[in-house]
């Protein structure tokens, strides 16, 4: 899977941010940028999650569990089927972190689960591991 990695010309890892709010898609971006990544897109929704993974080919996607248009488990899993996005490497974000909603976000095919609320220095740190290859 890491073959499937590939940086940008400045050398750094693409990566596609999708929240409903405004206040995390920023601070997410924030978080990439000082994990050394670049934003290739931030979108409000599930489906445009989708649809920019399938036009972008990022090599990680942080997507929010409850977003409208799609789920973040619906984008995940159908990212999971498409032999065309099937490597890129999936970050769920949701204010539920029970065992149950963790396992649902990782057998749904998210390398990582994350809980908001959550520090930046958290999320730069899983997103400098997956994009390493490095399970978080």
């Amino acid at each position: 899977m890491d073959s499937a990695l590939h940086a940008t010309g400045t050398g750094a890892f693409r990566v596609l941010v999708a929240d409903d709010e405004d206040d995390i898609r920023d601070l997410v971006t924030l978080a990439v940028r000082k994990a050394g990544c670049a934003v290739v897109r931030s979108v409000p929704d599930g489906a445009q999650a989708l649809a920019a993974a399938r036009s972008e080919l990022p090599d990680l996607a942080v997507l929010d569990v409850s977003m409208p248009g799609a789920t973040g488990l619906e984008v995940c899993t159908a990212l999971r089927e498409d032999p065309a996005t099937s490597g890129i490497r999936i970050l769920l974000l949701s204010a539920g972190a029970s065992p149950d909603e963790v396992a649902r976000g990782l057998s749904a095919g998210a390398d990582a689960y994350l809980a908001k609320p959550f520090t930046v220095a958290g999320l730069v740190q899983q997103v400098r591991a997956l994009t390493a290859g490095v399970a978080a």
